[in-house]
């Protein structure tokens, strides 16, 4: 089994460990007592990740207090769902030493933390990843937080892990657009600090595609130390961390105005082509280089064009509002080049016309 440290000075440790291997999970509660033995623990779970088997094979025959979260996904990440594990936690006579162990996707995980976050002004979580998007991302560098009826993820916190447990099993129960909306994150990664990591993906697609484990404890292990790397340096996106949102701005409106039927790594996909066409407007990009781009994520099957049900007005609304906006304006990350993302005057993340925006979104309606 792979570990990898992260380094974090804000919490108690000063860093957790990441680990990732192949049929672990079975492993992981034994592994959690021994680690966490002054801790009570509680599960939070969905109603998906329970029927995949993953909660029985996590508990293996012992017991613990569990929240289910019912009907999993998006629809669920709400502040509704988070003042229900917390009073679930009360009515367990839980306290402070209670460890939340989030065993699910992104959305399992971001509700999670912010629950651990928040329960007696603070109790330790541990992320246990099984989605193809939360191994690559979401399980890792303690951002948390649910949705408002407005905009994705207006209620959080930065809560870091006490550790992650990542088995690369648990990915081959997902369906293939779960498993391969997922792999976007990991596109992501590689468009922003590794080249030979993209080159990787390219090769090696029908690999992932079929699942193979080699390969998926590979990706795994790559985008656990890209993003490690990054939050290390700005653990609270002060300023480099901002890099991690590259296609979020545009795909976190357009999952949104969605209605989050399309999915978060469907929607980021969009994102990311979106802020091609604005690099290219600014003359920082190919077009080689978006057509590489392009084909790597049309191997996923994820979507390149912004369906005309979505009225740029809505998208436009949502943009003012994300929450990094600054006098109703966010700032892009933007790429240099595949591999490096574009850094002046030592700002990740820069000014770009809202008039080039709406432009490029006119383009990117299919």
């Amino acid at each position: 089994m792979y570990e990898l440290e992260v380094k974090i000075p804000e919490v108690p440790a000063g860093s957790y460990r990441i680990h990732i291997g192949r049929d672990i999970l079975g492993g992981i509660r034994a592994r959690l007592d021994e680690d966490f033995v002054k801790l009570k623990q509680f599960v939070v779970t969905d109603r998906a990740v329970a029927a995949a088997g993953h909660l029985d094979k996590l508990l293996g025959g012992t017991a613990a207090p569990t929240y289910i979260i019912d009907p999993p996904g998006e629809c669920s990440k709400h502040i509704n769902t988070v003042v229900a594990i917390v009073e679930a936690m009360e009515k367990a006579f839980l306290g402070r030493d209670t460890l939340i162990v989030a065993l699910g996707g992104g959305t399992v995980g971001d509700i999670a933390g912010f629950s651990a976050a928040i329960f007696k002004r603070g109790v330790r979580v541990v992320q246990i990843p099984t989605t193809t998007v939360a191994q690559a991302d979401s399980s890792v560098g303690g951002k948390t937080g649910v949705d408002s009826t407005i905009s994705k993820n207006a209620y959080g916190a930065f809560w870091q892990p006490a550790a992650v447990y990542i088995d690369v099993e648990t990915v081959k129960t997902l369906d293939d657009r779960q498993y391969r909306a997922g792999l976007v994150e990991s596109v992501k990664h590689a468009l922003i600090a590794d080249a030979e990591y993209f080159d990787y993906l390219e090769a090696n697609m029908p690999a992932i595609l079929a699942r193979d484990s080699g390969v998926l404890e590979h990706i795994a292990r790559k985008n656990c130390e890209i993003k490690a790397e990054v939050v290390e340096e700005d653990p609270t996106e002060k300023n480099r961390r901002r890099i991690l949102n590259f296609g979020h701005t545009i795909g976190h409106a357009v999952e949104s105005a969605s209605g989050f039927e399309l999915l978060h790594g469907e929607a980021v996909a969009v994102g990311i082509i979106a802020a091609e066409h604005i690099a290219q407007k600014l003359d920082l990009g190919t077009p080689e280089r978006l057509r590489r781009i392009e084909r790597l994520l049309s191997g996923l099957s994820a979507p390149l064009k912004i369906d005309r049900y979505l009225q740029k007005a809505a998208l436009i609304d949502i943009i003012k509002r994300d929450k990094k906006a600054v006098n109703q304006w966010p700032r892009f990350v933007l790429l240099e080049a595949i591999g490096r993302v574009l850094c002046r005057d030592g700002q990740w993340a820069h000014e770009v016309d809202p008039r080039i925006v709406d432009e490029i979104l006119d383009r990117l309606y299919a």
